[in-house]
């Protein structure tokens, strides 16, 4: 079992339907009414509340930002990679990480995914971080929706999309061309390095084209996370012309 926190994560949970939300713990005599409103959808789904002091849902959370209500349901879990690519649209958009370790990047990471369009995240299963539930928190929601693949080699999963006429779009400082003078319609797969080295040589090898954010001011590099948001977003731009 896992614990989600916060009203806004909570509320995804049970709304998204993807995976067993067992009870859900309310902070006792709360007159909040996003609160109230989710004890109503809690009754409406059949899903157990319970009223508890505020000190017993400090300690369910254990340490984690509750808003006065914390969720018990089944840990969240990965898919696997051909049934997503079995499922997706002609222009699928595919966001690939490579060597994510904060936890927090991570979930910003699924949440802006989420956001701008794309169809599942691909991650390695070692040197990554994985789906805890810090990770899920800081997603706020967007894990019941967004399918998260994990794979045992990213340079032979690269392999496997081009085959399927993916795109290979590697983010990195030094790319040939800015984030703005590609092309994005058609099937896409963005790759995004880790927080300390980047990009690996190798997946650079596998990529069509590397692509770059230019910055003006005095701070030339970009959160990992604020980056790839950027890349999304210019996809989700071109896609809806």
């Amino acid at each position: 079992m896992e614990t989600i926190c916060g009203i806004h994560a909570v509320r995804e949970a049970i709304e998204g339907g993807q995976r067993p939300v067992e009870h859900v713990h309310f902070q006792q005599g709360s007159r909040n009414p996003r609160l109230l409103e989710l004890v109503q959808k809690c009754r409406e789904r059949g899903i157990p509340v319970r009223f508890e002091p505020g000190a017993a849902l400090d300690r369910l959370a254990q340490g984690g930002h509750h808003q006065g209500v914390v969720a018990l349901a089944g840990g969240a879990s990965y898919t696997d990679l051909e049934k997503v690519l079995d499922q997706v649209p002609q222009e699928a958009l595919l966001l690939v990480l490579d060597g994510v370790q904060d936890v927090h990047n991570l979930g910003a990471l699924i949440r802006t995914a989420c956001a701008a369009g794309a169809h599942a995240v691909v991650l390695p299963e070692r040197r990554s971080a994985g789906l805890t539930p810090a990770a899920v928190q800081a997603a706020s929601g967007a894990m019941e929706y967004l399918p998260v693949v994990r794979v045992v080699n990213l340079a032979q999963t690269l392999e496997t999309l081009k085959q399927l006429s993916f795109w290979i779009c590697g983010l990195d400082e030094r790319g040939e061309k800015t984030y703005d003078e590609v092309d994005y319609r058609g099937n896409c797969a963005l790759v995004v390095g880790g927080e300390a080295k980047g990009l690996h040589q190798l997946l650079k090898k596998k990529c069509d084209f590397l692509i770059r954010i230019p910055t003006v001011g005095k701070i030339s590099t970009l959160n990992v996370s604020v980056a790839a948001g950027g890349v999304l977003f210019e996809v989700a731009r071109q896609r809806r012309r």
